[in-house]
């Protein structure tokens, strides 16, 4: 029995290490039985992960991500494939990453995506339970220690993946129609179509100084713990057009088998933290926010409680004064006999001094 149990697991190590075993997101082959066949799956430092901001500990020692190359690949084409699981873009090696504790070569980049059914987000990564429409993920060896990704991958630090939220915005990204536009041409799985190179930058977020930083694994069979996660905290903006494309093009089937599969909804569950710790570049406050957006925020609603307080004090000023006004009615009369006395007392002191003596005569004989 020991001995059936032995061969048992090293036959699945050997499907997981070629790839051969066939693995779904849902159904008999899905993620809650990935284990079964690939045993890193069940280990302790899984991927994805739902980012606790509470949890997180801000390590001011984590420098900037600078990638290297990113914005010039060179002139060579690139491929473009649909390998049953998602759309994935091979990329040239001369694309490196700095800011981490080795240099790191790029080696593809994928997409992981909800459906246009469903309002449960399509990231694999959440913060504080939202999940986020898209995700993308650059994936990454550790190219200073070793040959290739075949090898690095079975390392402890042996890749490195950047995770970039997508968010829906009003208008479309231009850099990602370099691939959005081609996927008519991989519609079904192990199809391919050749890209023309591009700015990889720009498909990553502008500012890469914030970020999560943790210890965890690849999101699909395998799930070797070998990953250095990256995942940035602001996100990258496609239109709901662009993210309809991906949600509503490929298949996760061959061409000419039925029937066909829509390939959606591609993404990991969140795994359990356990012992681990999650680090940030930055300050984090409740909910995701830095500690310059809640300053931000502050700010806002100070202003807006003083402009509050400032109109209800102008307000109750006019009030009173009104009221004032409608309780001491003026008397007509008196004021007329005001004006009269004034204008008799410029008509006086416009006469000469012996019309004058009258006046102060009577007024010392009263």
């Amino acid at each position: 029995m020991l001995l059936v149990l032995t061969l048992w697991q090293a036959l699945s190590q050997a499907l997981a290490a070629s790839g051969g075993s066939h693995w779904t997101y849902e159904g008999s082959d899905g993620q809650t039985h990935w284990p079964e066949r690939y045993p890193d799956c069940g280990w302790q430092a899984q991927s994805p992960l739902d980012i606790q901001t509470d949890l997180v500990q801000y390590d001011p020692s984590l420098p900037p991500i600078e990638p290297e190359g990113y914005r010039d690949p060179g002139s060579s084409s690139l491929t473009l494939s649909n390998n049953g699981h998602t759309v994935q873009l091979s990329l040239p090696e001369k694309l490196h990453l700095h800011g981490l504790p080795s240099i790191y070569s790029a080696v593809q980049l994928h997409f992981h995506w909800g459906s246009s059914n469903s309002r449960a987000g399509g990231s694999e990564h959440r913060v504080d339970g939202q999940a986020f429409p898209a995700e993308l993920h650059v994936v990454h060896f550790n190219s200073e220690k070793y040959a290739n990704l075949s090898v690095a991958k079975h390392q402890p630090d042996g890749l490195a993946v950047l995770g970039i939220f997508l968010e829906v915005d009003s208008v479309e990204n231009p850099a990602y129609n370099h691939i959005l536009d081609r996927l008519d041409s991989i519609l079904y799985a192990e199809q391919e179509v050749t890209v023309a190179p591009f700015s990889v930058r720009e498909l990553l977020p502008v500012h890469l100084g914030h970020y999560y930083r943790y210890s965890g694994s690849l999101t699909t069979p395998p799930c070797y713990q070998s990953v250095l996660w990256t995942v940035f905290h602001q996100p990258a903006r496609i239109s709901a057009a662009q993210l309809e494309k991906l949600q509503k093009s490929l298949y996760s089937t061959k061409d000419g088998k039925t029937p066909s599969e829509l390939l959606v909804s591609n993404f990991r569950v969140p795994q359990f933290l356990n012992q681990r710790v999650v680090f940030s570049s930055f300050p984090v406050g409740p909910s995701g926010y830095s500690a310059g957006e809640i300053i931000a925020i502050i700010v806002a609603v100070l202003l807006g409680c003083l402009g509050v307080f400032l109109g209800g004090w102008i307000l109750a000023k006019r009030t009173r004064s009104s009221a004032h006004t409608q309780d001491s009615p003026v008397d007509e009369g008196k004021v007329q006999a005001e004006n009269k006395g004034i204008l008799l007392a410029h008509g006086e002191l416009s006469r000469s001094p012996q019309n004058l003596q009258p006046c102060y005569e009577s007024s010392r004989i009263h």
